[in-house]
């Protein structure tokens, strides 16, 4: 016989953990105890040494489903501490400091005992919307502090009442030191204005029946509610919430519901029914059945955002109303979710025609994951619920901070090799995305235990992330922001050398002060050398040219870079210019002719819109991207011939001279050539530049390691041709998979390329 002491880090606090070892231990005939210590689990065995091995053993191969175990620690022999048998003690609160980071679990969509025993009238949580156990439920959007246990979670207001207290103490019980266990008898209560419980759902089922829209506060933060087929509730919306075009998400009640409306693979299948249930973008079926959507659901596109019911709420619903519904962020455009009650009603009371709320407060907002498949890759749009803040690998050791860029915002820390990714906060021109990012910025870095020593930001002084950091006292590092963007493909990966970096996007600075988008970057972690770049153009009025293409596509046409190529000739010109408003043409010609408040830039997205406007499909855009997803979903599985394309040498770089190409584009037009297959070239085109620009970087010695990153790869049909040209050259070709590829993965990027220099100087 004999005694160890063992530690195990990672996600094993929130996760069923701490019961999973009594009973592997109890199994084994092993006595001891275990407890969660600060972030980690840690306690003692005795018994026979092959026991012990096995026990140690099974920590790492049987851990519940939502643990992720990454270190296991057995000390040597050791005198126990205890009696006989095995127990789960109290947790022990935070020392001097955490061994490692701490980590979070992320809430879990409810799992199916749970779900049955909502349906089944036997069961004492029949119809009960906050069923829950160790395997699902609120997790990151309830804690408050670790150790995880229940008096540091929002769940301490709810005293447990004696079944419940006896299923929290049974070994043998599901509900074993689940936290947030609750039942009808002492857990939260809905709420609809003085209605409480059942009354207060069918107050709720009733007003979205009736062709309404209701506030629902749901695990992250507050939803809107209304039927998805009704297209007089969605122009109301969108209306209501200034959101004219953006495409909602819908959830339906269950996989077959959802392949009626979607044709989905196994791999989004897999992502659809996984606890994360994070939205997946879909390709639409052209007829819904008896499941029809409304076009205001997503206006003008090809691809549906799909989910599943992610709590028990959620299942009552379509219990009563059997139907799709839109679900979608509780706010206001641009603004982050609304979670706190008071703030809810004051920001929604114009949006919802009701509040169906409930009384567990929740700490943290976390608005839905949304993720996409490229083939059996994986590309997430949005990290968010069931996602964050779920650890990543990071080789950094020393503690540091990515602040993250201006639109899709999030933050990264780091340390001891791992990275917490935070929620996604929104764009920090709004005040309130702003205030929500330092709060959840200091609640995240005192949960994880990451005291950061640098702060990683962007190059841009205007961006709101970039003034924060710089008004801490700390020491700061400025990362390039595409050189973010590649980096953080290559962090994800493991990619530790030299590699190849390929960055589409908006607008991000550059080193030498004007504004990139269209990038080619040997790099590494540390560092990059600028190797290939598309052509400039003007931005007339500068962010103004952002939210209207029409005037990027003037740019492009009056005032694109002159690399030796003519520009579209004066009367394919006006076949664009005589659609548009005379008195607009006449003030961008000026501006442009003039060069007054025309920045240019080297933006492979603003090509993208420069081609969308061109062909009719977006003059006015009422979000970021607007225009390059009508591109694409008009050129849908359309076959195309490319497009005319050059590539020249021009200050010792290799670039995309975007003239031709749009000169051929309009000639094409106006020659009579479908909107689609118009759409589609200009796809491929961009792919074959690509691999044309990778190419010539590659024979001049570049890696053959290429890494994509930026906005612009969510575009799946871009990112499917291009990796498929470039794997057709022998090139090993990543994309960002957990990590944002936009602008949410940039915080990544930036603590990724802190850690490393910090390293090197070491």
């Amino acid at each position: 016989m004999t005694a160890r002491h063992f530690e195990v880090y990672g996600t094993v606090q929130g996760v069923g953990f701490r019961p999973f070892v009594y009973r592997t231990a109890a199994g084994l005939g092993l006595t001891g105890w275990v407890a969660n210590v600060n972030g980690h689990v840690e306690g003692e065995v005795a018994g026979s040494p092959d026991a012990i091995e096995t026990f140690v053993s099974r920590l790492r191969s049987d851990a519940p489903d939502l643990a992720r175990v990454r270190r296991v620690r057995l000390s040597g022999s050791i005198e126990p501490s205890y009696g006989g048998g095995f127990q789960v003690r109290h947790s022990v609160p935070a020392g001097a400091g955490p061994a490692a980071v701490r980590e979070i679990p992320p809430d879990a969509a409810i799992c199916d005992a749970c779900r049955r025993e909502l349906r089944d009238p036997g069961d004492r949580r029949h119809r009960y919307p906050f069923v829950n156990c160790t395997d699902c439920g609120p997790r990151a959007t309830i804690i408050e502090d670790l150790p995880y246990d229940r008096v540091r979670t929002t769940m301490r207001t709810f005293p447990l009442c004696s079944d419940c207290a006896a299923e929290y103490t049974d070994p043998a019980d599901r509900r074993f030191h689940a936290e947030p266990v609750a039942c009808p008898v002492c857990g939260p209560r809905l709420a609809w204005e003085d209605l409480r419980g059942e009354e207060a759902l069918r107050a709720a089922v009733k007003t979205i029946a009736d062709g309404g829209i209701v506030a629902v506060k749901g695990l992250g933060g507050y939803q809107l509610v209304c039927d998805a087929a009704d297209p007089r509730v969605l122009t109301e919306l969108r209306r209501r919430k200034h959101r004219p075009a953006k495409p909602f998400a819908v959830m339906v009640d269950g996989l077959r519901t959802a392949s009626r409306l979607a044709v989905i693979s196994a791999s989004e299948k897999c992502a659809l029914t996984s606890p994360e249930r994070p939205v997946v973008l879909l390709a639409r079926r052209r007829s819904h059945g008896s499941y029809p959507l409304a076009p205001e659901v997503h206006p003008g596109l090809t691809r549906v955002g799909l989910f599943l019911p992610t709590t028990g709420l959620h299942h009552l619903l379509f219990d009563e109303l059997a139907r799709p519904l839109v679900v979608t962020s509780g706010n206001l455009s641009d603004e982050p979710i609304a979670v706190d009650d008071t703030d809810a009603h004051r920001a929604l009371a114009g949006v919802a025609d009701g509040f169906l709320t409930h009384d567990r407060p929740i700490r943290t907002r976390y608005d839905d994951s949304v993720v996409h498949f490229a083939g059996r890759t994986r590309v997430t749009v949005r990290r968010a619920r069931g996602l964050a803040p779920a650890s990543l690998r990071l080789a950094v050791r020393a503690p540091v901070a990515g602040v993250g860029a201006q639109l899709k915002h999030t933050f990264a820390l780091a340390a001891d090799g791992r990275a917490v990714l935070g929620p996604h906060i929104g764009d920090l021109t709004e005040l309130a995305a702003y205030e929500a990012f330092q709060t959840s910025y200091d609640h995240l870095r005192h949960l994880t235990g990451i005291e950061p020593s640098v702060l990683a930001h962007d190059l841009h002084p205007g961006y709101l992330s970039t003034q924060w950091a710089q008004a801490q006292p700390l020491r700061r590092i400025a990362v390039q922001h595409h050189h973010a963007h590649v980096a953080a493909c290559a962090a994800e990966h493991g990619v530790r050398g030299p590699f190849l970096g390929v960055a589409y996007d908006g607008l991000g600075l550059g080193d030498d002060g004007t504004l990139w988008g269209g990038e080619f970057l040997v790099a590494d972690l540390t560092g990059y050398r600028r190797v290939g770049r598309f052509a400039t153009a003007p931005l007339p009025g500068g962010d103004a040219a952002v939210r209207h293409p029409s005037r990027t596509a003037l740019g492009h046409l009056l005032g694109g870079e002159t690399l030796g190529s003519p520009r579209p000739y004066p009367w394919l010109t006006r076949h664009f210019t005589d659609r548009l408003d005379p008195h607009e043409v006449a003030a961008v010609t000026a501006m442009v002719t003039r060069n007054v408040n025309c920045r240019r830039a080297s933006s492979a997205g603003r090509l993208f819109d420069t081609v969308a406007s061109l062909l009719g499909l977006a003059d006015r855009v009422g979000y970021e991207g607007e225009a390059a997803v009508l591109l694409e979903a008009a050129a849908g599985d359309t076959h195309a011939v490319p497009l005319a394309h050059r590539v020249v040498r021009a200050d010792g770089l290799w670039v995309y001279d975007s003239a031709p190409t749009l000169a051929d584009l309009l000639a094409r037009q106006l020659g009579g050539e479908p909107v689609a297959r118009l759409a589609a070239a200009f796809h491929l085109t961009l792919a074959i530049v690509t691999s044309d620009l990778v190419a010539r970087a590659v024979a001049a010695g570049a890696p053959r390691t290429v890494c994509l990153g930026g906005g612009c790869f969510v575009n799946r049909r871009l990112l499917t041709e291009v990796r498929r040209r470039l794997r057709a050259q022998g090139l090993r070709v990543l994309v960002g998979g957990q990590v944002p590829v936009g602008d949410g993965g940039i915080s990544y990027g930036q603590a990724a390329v802190a850690g490393a220099r910090l390293a090197g100087e070491g």
